[in-house]
């Protein structure tokens, strides 16, 4: 029987960077008993995103979606019927809402974007960054938010990234198609988890993803056009580093509270 890992919720920007970024994580904690959960700051319940967004969390075992509904900064069709983009979001409101999910939730571990903004720079990557490290910060201390819930602290927090040394196929993968790659130095990665195991589930939540998929340019659908073996190297590894202040704990292929 499988030892029981710590509650996990991720909080990324775009419906498919949970699976990409954490889906093997997530597939690992759910697979070991864990509650798992993601909060996902862009798109609205009723884009045609939201149900792949459903059915990817379906593949994982992390739970219904928790949609923000903020919009995406380069797609005015996340949020039919108009809305106010991530980036343009006031900090405060966008942070309130995501230290409500965290309560509500009660995650032993949150995980996150890095600072980059995830190998493209996103703006929205590294604003859902900003909004996480604040919220996490937050959402332990009971005068802040208190209309939010009563306060609760995970216990880490991390940011999954991309080494430079770490890339691989992946990044000649993403210059095939024009895109900037932004990975931090080696040093800066504290944990490699290796999800060779839960490779399966993982690419059936990207796969779930299904117009993402579809398109030429964006991840899945490069994913998609790679032979298998070649794909299942790819998203094998997930790469993170611990933000939590203090000594680094634990096992450093695991994500540890």
């Amino acid at each position: 029987m499988n030892q029981p890992l710590p509650s996990l919720m991720g909080v990324f920007a775009h419906p498919d960077d949970e699976s990409l970024l954490a889906g093997g994580v997530l597939a690992q904690h759910h697979a070991a008993g864990a509650r798992t959960a993601v909060v996902t700051a862009t798109w609205a319940p009723t884009s045609h995103r939201a149900p792949e967004l459903a059915d990817a969390l379906t593949a994982l075992g992390a739970g219904s979606p928790r949609l923000l509904g903020y919009a995406d900064a380069r797609n005015p069709a996340s949020t039919p019927g108009g809305g106010v983009r991530l980036v343009d979001a006031p900090l405060d409101e966008a942070v309130g809402r995501l230290v409500a999910h965290i309560r509500e939730f009660r995650p032993d571990i949150v995980v996150g974007h890095d600072a980059l903004g995830q190998l493209t720079g996103h703006p929205d990557h590294r604003r859902a960054h900003q909004i996480t490290l604040l919220a996490v910060g937050a959402a332990g201390l009971p005068h802040l938010y208190p209309d939010a819930g009563e306060p609760w602290q995970p216990a880490a927090l991390y940011a999954a990234t991309h080494s430079e040394s770490g890339m691989g196929r992946l990044g000649p993968l993403l210059q095939s198609v024009g895109k900037t790659l932004l990975a931090v130095p080696d040093a800066y990665v504290t944990t490699t988890v290796d999800v060779a195991p839960w490779a399966a589930v993982k690419w059936a939540a990207i796969c779930a993803h299904r117009s993402e998929a579809a398109r030429p340019r964006p991840l899945p659908g490069l994913l998609a056009r790679l032979p298998e073996p070649e794909r299942t190297e790819i998203i094998s590894t997930e790469q993170f580093t611990r933000l939590s202040p203090g000594p680094t704990p634990g096992d450093p292929h695991q994500l540890v509270a």
